[in-house]
């Protein structure tokens, strides 16, 4: 797998637009931007200076920086513009009497606060893999409230809201071969009816992080650790009605690969020197454990992200 710089460009953009950082300059090849405080907590690893912002109150100065999508291109723009302002300003823009006698004075870089630095963001570099793990590990809860179009507004009453708590599930079916599944269930806190498919629930509706105004939340009767533990429950309970004959055939490759192994092995086994027989035989009982683990078909559960949902009742079909 790769992705193309423009790819690259999208996904990056996405999470600077998302963390509101601010775009200084932008073309197709590159975009310099000054880092909002949550974008600059996350990728410039100053946990002192933000330390010291926090218990002082100063305010706080994040930075900047020109992240390049297609190097390439980028650079040859730059040198195409330093050649434009060459032949425009002889002397780079200086005094010609003071470059006849001193030479062309070089370029000093910024340094400082306002100093930008450059950074090349292509696919399989170090800041795009921490933009994703910035993404996974802010993006794992939601607190979204619905906002109610017109017609779900009552006029002389405030409007009920259900709370949701959705859970995004990730499967693994594993042995030899793998397969990965997404199960993202609701359940209402109130009602415990618990939803399947609950992205369905969710597209058509305007989701804001702000309480609307004119609302109520109805009680829950549920806490989140007992949803969380239905939705597992539920959960575990469908995958158990599943077709399993993939894990009976792993087994059965599982006992065809030990049985090479052991055969392998049989004749080693009986060294008689001692040392060379526990050496020998410490590394037939690696091998089966490799093989085990390897063979062994196992499922797997694991939470990728979760978010607790504010949802029009009326939009629900309930009272």
């Amino acid at each position: 797998m790769t992705m193309t710089p423009q790819e690259v460009q999208q996904h990056f953009m996405a999470y600077l637009e998302a963390t509101e950082c601010t775009v200084i300059e932008k073309s197709p090849e590159h975009v310099t931007v000054k880092l909002s405080p949550q974008a600059d907590k996350m990728l410039t690893n100053r946990p002192y200076y933000w330390g010291f912002v926090e218990r002082t109150g100063a305010p706080a100065e994040t930075l900047s920086f020109s992240f390049v999508f297609d190097p390439p291109k980028y650079d040859e723009r730059l040198a195409k513009q330093a050649e434009s302002i060459q032949v425009s300003q002889p002397g780079g823009g200086q005094d010609p009497l003071l470059s006849r006698y001193y030479g062309s004075a070089p370029v000093l870089p910024v340094i400082g606060p306002g100093r930008i630095q450059r950074e090349d963001i292509i696919y399989g570099s170090r800041r795009l893999a921490q933009i994703w793990d910035a993404s996974r590990e802010e993006g794992k809860c939601v607190y979204l409230f619905e906002q109610p179009g017109e017609e779900q507004r009552p006029k002389t009453r405030s409007a009920p809201y259900e709370q949701w708590l959705g859970i995004c599930f990730k499967v693994e079916f594993s042995c030899d071969l793998k397969r990965e599944e997404l199960h993202f269930l609701g359940i209402s806190l109130s009602r415990k009816t618990i939803m399947d498919n609950f992205p369905a629930q969710l597209e058509a509706r305007n989701m804001t992080p702000r309480l609307p105004e004119n609302v109520h939340v109805r009680p829950a009767a549920l806490t989140l650790p007992q949803a969380a533990a239905m939705l597992e429950d539920y959960l575990i309970s469908k995958l158990g009605k599943l077709d399993y004959t993939w894990a009976e055939q792993a087994q059965i490759r599982l006992q065809e690969e030990l049985a090479i192994v052991d055969s392998y092995y049989e004749d080693l086994l009986n060294e008689p020197d001692e040392e060379k027989k526990m050496a020998i035989q410490e590394q037939y009982q690696s091998r089966r454990s490799e093989m085990e683990w390897q063979y062994s078909p196992k499922v797997s559960l694991s939470a990728i992200t979760c978010g607790l949902f504010h949802l029009c009742s009326s939009s629900n079909g309930t009272s």
